[in-house]
């Protein structure tokens, strides 16, 4: 039996949560997968999994020798890498998933430079609004917009994403212009809620440093970007949405600013993906990229309305940003 083959097998099919998955990810037949695992369980002599038609489930010892199995091939990959050509560039094939509108606004207008530095990697960009899954969806790396919490994947800071107050004109002659956040308990909103839990996302402001939350009545509730701004041009309601969305729309009078003096509670842009002290080449590629296109985006810049120049952030900014222990989700992610 070839010892380190079954740990990759056995790995992947946890990773999965699925026999057959892993068979597909390996490009092997079910049936091998199968019979790798059964051997493995006899040469140990321990049961590793329970199976069940629906689910699978680690035993204690099964869980035991996952942990250490992880341990032992990031190690062998490290080993390899190090001595593989260090002038080789990085290639294959790279899933990528993000929100439709970051994808759109942002990113894929810079494509063109990524493939000019990186030709030999096959990049499949999804642009999805809902939470992923890396490990049982095999998408190597997720941006995400919002607060995140401890998992095992990691998650670096690449951007902040600034939000902006504001109305169409028609909404604001039937109902008035806010001028303090006190006076938005007379407004209606159109409400964002999210994909993975279903909750409405609060209004929130930095005032005199600290985040104060606002519940506001709506009259539709949306969980799509797009549509969200949609509504807020049509009428509906007041938004807080994202810089690099409304400011076409801010420009043209389509909106318009409301409480200028109370700046959003700004949220952190995460490129997350999956945990191992040994980064893959094209997903360091990828995520030094994009956090550069952030970097120098003006519309991710508070003062991008201004000007077009880019306004990148200071180096102590960066380093003040360092890598999380982060689940897939996003409150904000669309």
């Amino acid at each position: 039996m070839d010892r380190l083959q079954a740990m990759q097998v056995f790995t992947r099919v946890v990773d999965t949560n699925s026999f057959t998955r892993a068979a597909e990810t390996l490009d092997m037949p079910r049936a091998s997968v199968t019979t790798i695992i059964q051997n493995l369980e006899a040469f140990l002599g321990v049961r590793l999994m329970h199976r069940t038609t629906r689910r699978l489930s680690l035993t204690p010892d099964g869980a035991a020798y996952y942990e250490r199995c992880v341990r032992i091939l990031s190690d062998v990959e490290e080993t390899e890498q190090t001595f593989q050509d260090r002038n080789r560039k990085p290639h294959g094939k790279l899933r990528i998933d993000m929100p439709g509108s970051i994808g759109r606004l942002i990113v894929i207008p810079s494509l063109c430079e990524f493939h000019g530095r990186y030709p030999d990697i096959d990049l499949q960009l999804g642009l999805t609004d809902r939470p992923v899954d890396l490990l049982q969806e095999g998408v190597d790396c997720v941006v995400r917009v919002g607060a995140l919490q401890d998992s095992s994947l990691v998650a670096r800071r690449i951007g902040l994403f600034e939000g902006v107050s504001c109305a169409s004109p028609s909404y604001l002659e039937r109902n008035g212009t806010p001028r303090t956040l006190e006076e938005l308990a007379e407004h209606r909103a159109v409400n964002y809620f999210s994909q993975r839990t279903g909750r409405t996302i609060d209004w929130a402001f930095l005032v005199d440093g600290k985040e104060v939350e606002f519940k506001l009545k709506s009259m539709v509730s949306v969980n799509d970007a797009d549509a969200y701004v949609t509504c807020g041009v049509e009428g509906f309601g007041l938004i807080q949405g994202p810089r690099y969305m409304v400011l076409p729309h801010l420009k043209s009078g389509a909106l318009v600013e409301v409480l200028p003096d109370f700046k959003p509670l700004p949220m952190p842009i995460s490129a997350v993906y999956p945990h191992s002290r040994h980064l893959s080449p094209k997903v360091r590629v990828f995520v030094d990229w994009i956090a550069e296109v952030f970097d120098r985006c003006p519309l991710l810049s508070g003062r991008a309305s201004l000007d077009k120049t880019c306004t990148m952030r200071t180096l102590e900014e960066r380093e003040q940003a360092p890598a999380l222990e982060t689940p897939v989700i996003s409150e904000w992610a669309a």
